[in-house]
């Protein structure tokens, strides 16, 4: 049976990426419906900036948990990555007086 049930849930998916660590960023939790939810909640609560991009995120939510993203979405996610690391610069207090 198909339905449209579903079309209008939320849907997330988070990455890690540490440039020591890893080639790529990673995909540590992803979900839908209350689990999307879920990891949006704690990633705000813990002052993770949450990007809203449905392509994206549909993309994304293909991988497996752990899996790198693949080549054919560095572009976008580096996108984010550079929009996330400009904010969180500016939320720094500048250190010269």
């Amino acid at each position: 049976m198909n339905t449209d049930r579903g079309k209008n849930r939320p849907r997330a998916v988070a990455l890690r990426y540490d440039e020591q660590r890893d080639a790529a960023p990673r995909i540590v939790a992803k979900g839908a419906g209350i689990v999307a939810e879920r990891i949006i909640e704690v990633a705000r609560a813990n002052g993770i900036h949450v990007h809203e991009d449905p392509g994206l995120v549909a993309a994304l939510s293909k991988l497996d948990l752990e899996a790198p993203i693949p080549e054919s979405l560095y572009r976008a996610v580096a996108e984010v990555l550079a929009f996330v690391y400009r904010i969180d610069r500016r939320m720094i207090p500048s250190e010269r007086k």
